[in-house]
């Protein structure tokens, strides 16, 4: 893939990879910009659940418009013959690190701000009726100007939109999971709120809520 000319985009190289898709950097060579290309993990390509569901990720994002939301500039290569008919999402290229690279933060008005960029974004997601469904320190980036951006949208929740899961399966990430999610029960915007709460543990501490909790011998943690 490196080195390959997809549409306009040439592909400079791997910027990593994970159950939603694989991530690009890229060079729009029309608009002489650097760009991130994520496009399906090999083999789910043909899947149709896959495919609607990484459609929902692009409407997602693409329907925000937040300094700390990655923005969504494009969705191509279905049905486009440059695009020998991979479909991919072109994005915000963010020059920075994960925040899961960072934690613990060291300063505590580091990690003040942090969590009022991340808080914000949420408001932003959840006044449009998104809900993002697996917040967690690899799903938020950190520019180099210490801008946060909030990324992966691939398991949100559109309000008016088709579900896109079984009503038992579970989706997310179990460390971050609010109690209602890891029951495979109905989620909003409280759900995010609550990984939210476990993130901003692990910024300032460097593990997650449940190894403490499994340490201290305390069992399971639940919420009011």
């Amino acid at each position: 893939m490196i080195g390959q000319l997809i549409s306009h985009y040439k592909i400079l190289d791997k910027l990593g990879e994970g159950g939603m898709g694989v991530v690009y950097r890229a060079e729009d060579i029309k608009l002489k910009r650097t760009v991130a290309l994520k496009f399906l993990p090999r083999g789910l390509e043909a899947h149709e659940p896959e495919r609607a569901r990484f459609l929902q990720e692009a409407q997602a994002a693409a329907a925000l418009n937040h300094p700390n939301i990655c923005t969504i500039h494009d969705i191509a290569g279905e049905g486009d013959p440059k695009g020998a008919g991979q479909q991919f999402i072109v994005m915000e290229y963010v020059d920075g690190k994960t925040l899961r690279q960072v934690v613990p933060v060291q300063k505590m008005q580091t990690a003040i701000d942090y969590a009022i960029q991340i808080g914000e974004a949420l408001q932003e997601a959840h006044s449009k009726g998104i809900v993002h469904r697996d917040i967690k320190t690899d799903n938020i980036m950190v520019n180099t100007k210490n801008q946060v951006k909030v990324m992966d949208f691939g398991l949100a929740k559109l309000k008016g939109s088709l579900k896109l899961t079984k009503t038992s399966s579970t989706v997310g990430t179990l460390a971050y999971m609010a109690p209602e999610q890891i029951q495979g029960g109905e989620v909003d915007a409280r759900s995010d709120i609550f990984s939210f709460g476990i993130v901003l543990y692990e910024m300032l501490t460097g593990i997650l809520a449940v190894q403490r909790r499994a340490r201290s011998g305390d069992g399971v943690f639940d919420r009011e």
